[in-house]
């Protein structure tokens, strides 16, 4: 496909360098070879990526709990509540999060302006409360766009769309691996949480996928991975 469309040479040699010692990068899924070492670039394949994951729903590219749901280990012992330390916090948060936290540990302002430019808003809410608060949780949405895949999570909610589907809706206090869809009998709460994904997008210009035409008789590649 990166013929056809005129993108193989590009692409490929983003990925297809030498290593240090002169080894040469072989780009693309070959069964016969074996992945893993400075000769190959390649993905381990759909069955694998699934496993990897289990029991979370989808991998990479999605935002399903299996594409978006990292552990994050925080060690700071002088900062942290004695009876805190060494446990497991169960809530949410999200990578723009540590950017707030830092400024919050450092105590330092978030700029409005940087050399004279106004600056985009702070999306992250620090999480330095958690170190002393075992009960702390975010008490703003977080919402996710990767490649057409959209969600907002809100509280014990998850509004969750895969790039051409439904929207599904899941409790994920009860439900966390969105196996049971909530969203035909509960219109009003998705109606609502579609209108705020819809205004973050708005907000942070999130542009409509695919961000370019894709030409005739090809496929949107970057859903299907484990085809490359």
């Amino acid at each position: 496909f990166l013929k056809e469309d005129g993108g193989e040479d590009s692409w490929t040699e983003e990925y297809a360098t030498k290593s240090s010692d002169g080894t040469q990068t072989i780009v693309g899924n070959d069964p016969s070879r074996l992945p893993g070492d400075r000769s190959t670039f390649m993905s381990y394949g759909l069955p694998w990526a699934n496993a990897s994951n289990s029991p979370f729903r989808l991998f990479k590219s999605w935002v399903h709990e299996g594409g978006i749901s990292t552990p994050f280990l925080l060690h700071w012992p002088n900062g942290t509540k004695s009876d805190l330390i060494g446990t497991i916090h169960n809530k949410p948060w999200l990578m723009n999060d540590i950017v707030a936290t830092i400024f919050e540990v450092a105590g330092v302002t978030y700029p409005s302006k940087y050399k004279g430019v106004k600056t985009p808003s702070l999306e992250g809410q620090s999480f330095l409360r958690v170190l002393s608060d075992a009960r702390t949780k975010r008490n703003k949405p977080i919402f996710w766009e990767h490649q057409g895949n959209k969600a907002v999570r809100d509280g014990k909610w998850k509004l969750v769309n895969r790039h051409g589907g439904n929207w599904e809706l899941f409790d994920m206090e009860k439900d966390r691996t969105e196996l049971h869809d909530l969203a035909p009998t509960k219109k009003r709460r998705v109606k609502q949480m579609i209108a705020m994904w819809e205004a973050w997008a708005k907000r942070c210009d999130v542009h409509a996928w695919p961000l370019h035409p894709i030409a005739k008789g090809e496929k949107d590649w970057v859903h299907f991975p484990w085809l490359w």
